[in-house]
């Protein structure tokens, strides 16, 4: 279902500024030109109904057609990823949830598994190249898309870091893995601190790169409800999805325009609706569910790999540009929470922003790998 609300209660689903889910997904589909209906209790893409048709009566008389379609599906299906994707089909909040998986498992194995989790703006596929080179030293490597985001679904839930970190657990108990060292980045490094401080015992490493969430966010950003985070969603374009993932980077590549164009597709899909709420419901988790106060009492190794010139700060555009200065600010964040970790090992990266596996792989990479060993 494609509301976040059931369909005869939807227009009871009002926003701050009063206006009902359906009159804004009304209004959204109008803008993006497709025309939705609805047949009992589903929301049906009309256009799709007709060709649905179509390609049963084509198919009638043998011949092969394979519909042009614009923008991607919400659950990426048409979208490569570089290893064979899995499903494990769960049960999360009375809801069927399927959750997509890579499972990585080397030539030659040296008994060790890596469990890497993807931040909020990204999936398992940009881990390619991590999964590559780990794999070449003998460790198997599984790699979630968490609930909510790739190609896993996009279920309305009471997200939080406890029930990923769970999901990713649950992973683990299905692929009979009893311990791993996690590596999160960005919104992934909150999930992979939960996950060490929940299940200590099942984590041999954490590795935290560029994580969000070094600072209470609420400390400065007014409370955003989730329904203004959905409207801010909503309105999201190409150009502002761009400029906002060039913030990313300390040099922006052609390279990385291909995880704009994955965010820029699914504003053309009839059911992005519903993955604007679930990013909202998300970005609220982000914002009321602080890690940084847990630091003092992870249990495991803990290194933390630091681009210096981060400067991601979520809600930074709610706020002056004096306070929005003070936020994301990784070069001193870091120092802070190496202290206040445990034994933690800090590696600081030169002219690196948010995503260190990108923009200076091979030193991550052996940074990371001799943390490992």
């Amino acid at each position: 279902m494609i509301s976040p609300c059931i369909p005869p209660a939807a227009d009871r689903c009002a926003s701050a500024g009063g206006t009902s889910f359906i009159e804004q997904l009304t209004a959204f589909q109008k803008q993006r030109g497709q025309l939705f209906i609805y047949i009992g209790m589903r929301l049906i893409n009309f256009p799709l109904i007709i060709l649905l048709c179509l390609i049963s009566l084509t198919s009638s008389h043998g011949q092969k057609l394979i519909p042009t379609t614009e923008g991607l599906g919400i659950a990426m299906e048409s979208y490569p990823y570089p290893y064979p994707v899995e499903f494990l089909e769960l049960q999360i909040q009375n809801q069927p949830v399927k959750m997509a998986f890579m499972d990585i498992k080397p030539e030659k194995a040296n008994g060790k598994v890596v469990m890497l989790l993807h931040g909020k703006n990204f999936f398992g596929a940009y881990w390619k190249e991590t999964i590559a080179f780990l794999s070449t030293h003998g460790y198997r490597v599984i790699v979630p898309d968490l609930p909510g985001f790739g190609k896993s679904s996009k279920p309305n839930l009471q997200y939080s870091f406890h029930m990923l970190a769970s999901q990713a657990r649950n992973l683990m108990n299905h692929l009979q893995i009893d311990r791993v060292a996690v590596l999160g980045h960005s919104m992934g490094g909150m999930v992979a601190t939960r996950f060490a401080l929940m299940f200590s015992e099942n984590t041999s490493h954490l590795i935290l790169e560029n994580p969000i969430g070094l600072e209470d966010y609420s400390k400065k950003v007014p409370y955003v409800s989730v329904e203004e985070h959905y409207k801010d969603a909503l309105q999201q374009t190409e150009e502002k999805i761009r400029n906002y993932h060039k913030q990313y980077y300390a040099t922006w590549k052609d390279a990385y325009e291909q995880y704009v164009q994955v965010h820029a597709q699914w504003l053309k899909s009839g059911e992005y609706p519903r993955l604007a709420w679930a990013s909202a419901l998300t970005s609220d988790m982000i914002f009321t569910q602080p890690v940084v106060y847990e630091f003092i009492r992870i249990k495991v190794p803990t290194l933390l790999v630091i681009g210096q010139l981060d400067k991601t700060a979520l809600g930074k555009n709610k706020v002056p540009d004096d306070v929005a200065e003070s936020m994301g600010n990784y070069k001193s964040l870091g120092i802070k929470a190496a202290a206040t970790i445990p034994g933690a090992t800090l590696v600081e990266l030169d002219k690196v922003g948010h995503i260190p596996h990108f923009e200076a792989p091979e030193k991550f990479h052996q940074t990371i790998l001799q943390f490992l060993r």
